[in-house]
């Protein structure tokens, strides 16, 4: 009996009605790559919408999207970070140094290197602080959230836009 795939509801803030994503967009060397990014949590997605806004001194919009997730598991070449970990350091650790360990997936989620653990990472980049105290310090950090849709065919396949709506 085939069921209806579960799909979860995705947030996307910026500065603009974002309706059909386009993964190329993205800049480079950021943590998962260039992709469209989203997150399951709208809290996040209305801070960075604000904080983008403030920057470019423009109206700051949440896109909200129905992704199915469930597919795209099954489907794509996908990577998931479940914690803040040794893989997961040297992943954002070899994005932010442009060698792009991205290029060999479709879709990865897991936490953001944000304001508060991007201090822990550039120490532990320059040398200044071990792997195993930069982890320590990450731990004590709760994971946020975010996915990386790098593939064009995968995102308009799997990712539907819903609405927009200001996030002042």
């Amino acid at each position: 009996m085939g069921g209806q795939a579960m799909k979860i509801t995705v947030y996307h803030g910026g500065t603009e009605i974002v309706e059909t994503p386009i993964c190329r967009l993205g800049r480079e060397n950021l943590d998962f790559g260039r992709g469209f990014y989203v997150t399951v949590f709208k809290e996040q997605a209305i801070e960075w919408a604000k904080s983008t806004a403030k920057r470019r001194k423009s109206q700051a919009i949440v896109n909200i999207y129905q992704l199915d997730r469930d597919s795209i598991l099954t489907k794509a070449r996908c990577k998931i970070f479940k914690a803040y970990d040794q893989e997961w350091l040297e992943f954002i650790v070899a994005s932010r140094k442009g060698l792009n360990p991205a290029a060999e997936y479709d879709y990865i989620e897991g936490g953001v290197a944000n304001d508060r653990v991007i201090d822990t990472i550039n120490l532990y980049m320059a040398g200044l602080m071990s792997a195993d105290i930069a982890l320590k310090r990450l731990s004590e950090h709760q994971p946020n959230n975010q996915i990386c849709l790098l593939s064009q065919s995968i995102t308009d396949k799997y990712l539907s836009y819903e609405r927009s709506e200001s996030a002042e």
